[in-house]
């Protein structure tokens, strides 16, 4: 077998089979003070693929953090004697959002619209560079890890650009209930890795500022089925059989016609048909009342959980499936069982 070569991040290296945990100085703060932001490598024993795990791009994105956490400290990662490959994962990018509980950095920039950046840039564009040269480019295959903004819940979906073959086995090995099929956006991760030829997927899940257990509980497990896929580490708990992912080639959101207090009849991850009751909103001023319907079928992928809308406020994000079989929707049965019953008997 090939010997495996140590693997440098930050003019490090780290040894095949060690773990080291790398502080990348960032931009310090208008005051002076120094920050840094924790990169954790795990490098195998023999040689493989790098996969490279990253959270809060958007500060105030939280469960992707968890998901981390748990994944690098997990029983199966203790012993890397064993590890074809390496991990490397960033579980805090945007640290200054993140100190502040703010998505975005303290100039409004989004980093996820600054990449590949610069090193002579704005800040957002520093940032970018530095993880984009010392993480992504060294990286094989990427998860990126969001939630809703804005008050948004996401169901636990992949958000991929599927015309690539080997992005599309990632997202399929994933195995979260929804894959959508979506394509970049100018300055994203998602476009830079793209353009070269790095296979990634976003796994959406939960809302901004709150720990969504369900939502971690399946980011967990869709990062081991991936260690498993692609020879990384073995996990007892890697699902051979799961169920296949609703895949969605198109969503769209249904927007309210009217101002008022909306009150909501449905969840993420219901199947609405188009026609069908979504909730209702009322005028706070005159208690007149007006039912919101879908236009559309599909399930239900996103949910704006302030009640409070003006017209043209997003209410329902609507995936629309390229095909529904009682095989697939077995997927959903760790939302909600009952929940499973009902949409089986459509």
């Amino acid at each position: 077998m090939t010997k495996k070569k140590p693997l440098e991040i930050m003019g490090k290296l780290i040894a095949p089979g060690a773990r080291e945990e790398i502080k990348l100085l960032m931009p310090k703060l208008y005051d002076g003070s120094p920050l840094h932001s924790h990169v954790h490598v795990l490098n195998g024993k023999y040689p493989g693929p790098v996969l490279c795990l990253t959270a809060a791009i958007h500060g105030d994105e939280l469960n992707g953090i968890e998901i981390i956490r748990k994944v690098i400290n997990s029983k199966s990662l203790k012993n890397l004697n064993n590890m074809h490959g390496s991990i490397i994962a960033a579980p805090i990018v945007n640290i200054y959002g993140f100190l502040y509980q703010q998505r975005y950095l303290m100039d409004r920039r989004d980093l996820n619209r600054s990449f590949p950046g610069s090193e002579h840039g704005s800040l957002a564009s520093r940032i970018a560079n530095l993880f984009y040269t010392e993480i992504y480019q060294k990286s094989n295959f990427v998860i990126d890890f969001h939630t809703g903004s804005l008050h948004r819940a996401n169901l636990p979906q992949i958000r991929a650009k599927l015309a690539s073959k080997k992005t599309k086995e990632l997202a399929n090995a994933f195995g979260a209930p929804v894959i959508l099929n979506s394509n970049t956006r100018p300055g994203s991760l998602r476009e830079v890795c793209h353009k070269n030829k790095i296979p990634v997927i976003v796994y959406e899940a939960g809302e901004e500022l709150r720990l969504d257990q369900l939502a971690i509980k399946f980011g967990v497990q869709g990062v081991f089925n991936i260690l498993n896929q692609l020879g990384i580490q073995e996990h007892v708990n890697y699902k051979k059989n799961k169920p296949h992912s609703l895949l969605c080639e198109t969503s769209a959101w249904v927007r309210s016609k009217q101002e008022g207090l909306f009150s909501s009849s449905k969840r993420l991850g219901n199947l609405v048909k188009q026609g069908e009751k979504l909730g209702f909103i009322t005028n706070p001023m005159t208690m007149s009342s007006e039912v919101v319907k879908t236009p559309i079928s599909g399930i239900i992928i996103g949910i704006n959980n302030l009640p409070l809308a003006h017209e043209g406020s997003a209410l329902f994000n609507i995936a629309s499936p390229e095909k529904l079989t009682k095989e697939q929707l077995t997927v959903l049965e760790m939302l909600d069982n009952d929940e499973v019953e009902s949409i089986l008997s459509l």
